[in-house]
C-alpha cells in the first residue's frame, strides 16, 4: 500500500523532530506530511530540518482542520491509506505497522490504536479514563459500536474513508465525533492494542479545571453530529 503518515502539529518544537525521525527509522517507505497548524514557535523549522514535507495553515484552525488538510492531500496524491500520528510524541511510530496490518486484512475501513485493550504503556490520568469510559458508553448508545479508546487519534484510514473525510471532518473534537461519522456512514471500525506514551512536548489544552466543561462540550458535539447525520446530511 502507498501510505501517508500525517502529523498534525501546533507548537510542538520540542517533540516534532523526534516523531519524524522515528517514522523515518522504520524504513517502510512511508511518506510523511506535517500539517503545521499556525504554530508560533519553531515547529515549522524543526520539521523542515528533519526532512518532512510540510503543509502550513497561516493561523491555528484546530486539530480537525489540520487533519482534513492532510486527508485532502492524501486523496489528491493517490494514497491508499493514511495514518495519524500526533506531533506531541504520544503515539510511538513503531506501532504504525500494527495498525496497517489490520487495515490490509480488509476487514476494517478505520483502525484505531487503543491503549486499553492490553493495558500497555501510559494509560492516561484517572479523570481522563473516566471521561473516555463515558464516551465509550455514549457512542454505544448512539451507534451501537463499542470503541474502548474513542479519544485516541492514533488511527489508520483506508482510501474509502479518506474520500469521506476529505469532504467533511469534525473540526473541534474530531476523534470523538468521527466515531459517529464513521458509524452512520457504514465505515467498519476495528481496534488494535497499542502502547502509548506521555506527551513528549507541548501543553495539553485540557486541564483538571476544564475537564468537566470539555466533557459537556464534547457530549453536545457528538449528539449534534449524530442528529445531523441521521437527517441525511452526510
Amino acid at each position: 500500500m502507498k501510505v501517508l503518515v500525517i502529523i498534525p502539529a501546533y507548537n510542538e518544537e520540542s517533540s516534532i523532530a523526534q516523531v519524524i525521525n522515528e517514522v523515518q527509522t522504520l524504513r517502510r517507505g512511508y511518506d510523511i506530511v506535517v500539517v503545521n497548524d499556525g504554530s508560533t514557535d519553531r515547529t515549522l523549522q524543526r520539521a523542515a530540518h528533519a526532512g518532512a514535507n510540510i503543509l502550513s495553515h497561516p493561523i491555528n484552525l484546530g486539530i480537525g482542520a489540520a487533519m482534513q488538510t492532510g486527508f485532502r492531500y492524501a486523496v489528491q496524491h493517490g494514497y491508499d491509506c493514511a495514518v495519524q500520528v500526533d506531533g506531541d510524541g504520544q503515539h510511538p511510530p513503531a506501532e504504525i505497522p500494527r495498525l496497517l496490518e489490520a487495515l490490509e486484512r480488509g476487514s476494517a475501513d478505520v483502525v484505531i490504536g487503543s491503549r486499553f485493550l492490553e493495558g500497555r504503556g501510559f494509560q492516561s490520568t484517572f479523570t481522563r479514563r473516566i471521561g473516555i469510559k463515558y464516551f465509550q458508553m455514549l457512542h454505544r448508545l448512539l451507534t451501537g459500536v463499542r470503541i474502548t479508546d474513542s479519544t485516541s487519534g492514533f488511527r489508520a484510514l483506508n482510501r474509502k474513508t479518506l474520500e469521506l473525510v476529505e469532504r467533511y471532518y469534525p473540526d473541534e473534537y474530531p476523534e470523538a465525533e468521527s466515531i459517529v461519522l464513521y458509524a452512520l456512514n457504514g465505515q467498519r471500525m476495528y481496534e488494535v492494542p497499542v502502547s502509548m506514551r506521555e506527551r513528549q512536548g507541548g501543553i495539553s489544552s485540557i486541564g483538571r479545571l476544564t475537564g468537566v466543561y470539555y466533557m459537556f462540550k464534547v457530549t453536545l458535539a457528538i449528539i449534534f453530529t449524530h442528529l445531523r447525520l441521521r437527517k441525511g446530511h452526510r
